[in-house]
């Protein structure tokens, strides 16, 4: 099976396999937590760094392989297909900039989400109270965060010496503690946008080509599959559920950065085979 394997995947997979392990050991065994250096921060918080934006790509989530496995297993299927037809360089020039785009876009509507977080916060600053307080961190509990104590316990000050400029002030300082706390916390790693760069290629190029799925087992045409991980994406980020960690946009930044390069290579020349 490994000698199936094409030059680039198979560097990628080495790389990503011996990153984890390294990540591994330097938090199990020295106490390192290498996603403070490579994992992609937001851009106005204390860990962030340009460089991250690639390095994120080659980290996942620490404790959990399946986040590897999957990845990985993406790889090793759509990899050697889309190398074989373009060649090494293309093959990771394409992977490349996919899990990069996929790290800008994230990116950029983070950024627009954080500033309407900062006007609802500004407003408050305006106009502070206990309903005030309790509507601003009620539809955004992320200024809550896991500990709702110091919260609980600015609102039964505001509500019971209200206009009160300590407890005011206390609300405010509450307020900014949960906002760097959460933007400080922002942390994006793994494959997946890279990965899903891949699967729009294979939709795009073979779509006819019919892979036959272990849950359930059934055969179904890539272009369905690629219909599939897109919706459930998008879906998923709609809902937006509560505990979700995945990062769902980042993985329609790469179908749409990779759907962008497709376009640029072929141009009038593209076709689906």
């Amino acid at each position: 099976m490994l000698g199936r394997l094409t030059p680039a995947v198979k560097t990628l997979l080495l790389v990503n396999l011996v990153v984890h392990l390294v990540v591994y050991i330097s938090k199990s065994k020295l106490g390192i937590d290498l996603y403070t250096l490579g994992g992609l921060h937001y851009i106005t918080g204390d860990n962030f760094g340009v460089h991250q934006f690639f390095t994120y790509m080659f980290l996942h989530s620490y404790g959990d392989l399946w986040h590897l496995i999957g990845n990985m297993f993406g790889l090793f299927i759509f990899g050697p297909i889309l190398e074989q037809e373009w060649g090494s360089k293309r093959f990771m020039t394409y992977y490349i900039i996919t899990g990069l785009g996929a790290g800008i876009l994230f990116m950029g509507v983070d950024y627009y989400e954080v500033k309407q977080l900062e006007h609802k916060i500004e407003i408050y600053a305006d106009n502070p109270g206990a309903n005030a307080f309790y509507d601003l961190m009620h539809k955004n509990p992320e200024l809550v965060g896991e500990d709702s104590k110091a919260a609980n316990s600015t609102l039964k000050n505001l509500r019971a010496y209200p206009g009160d400029p300590v407890f005011v002030k206390n609300s405010l300082e509450t307020i900014s503690d949960g906002y760097w706390s959460y933007i400080n916390g922002k942390v994006m790693v793994g494959a997946s946008g890279a990965i899903f760069g891949l699967i729009l290629a294979m939709a795009l190029l073979f779509p006819n080509l019919q892979f036959f799925l272990l849950f359930p087992p059934i055969p179904v045409k890539m272009k369905y599959l690629a219909l599939f991980y897109g919706l459930y994406s998008a879906y998923q980020l709609y809902v937006n559920a509560p505990g979700d960690n995945v990062a769902h946009l980042a993985h329609l930044g790469g179908m749409l950065v990779g759907f962008i390069m497709i376009k640029i290579w072929y141009g009038r020349n593209y076709r689906i085979y």
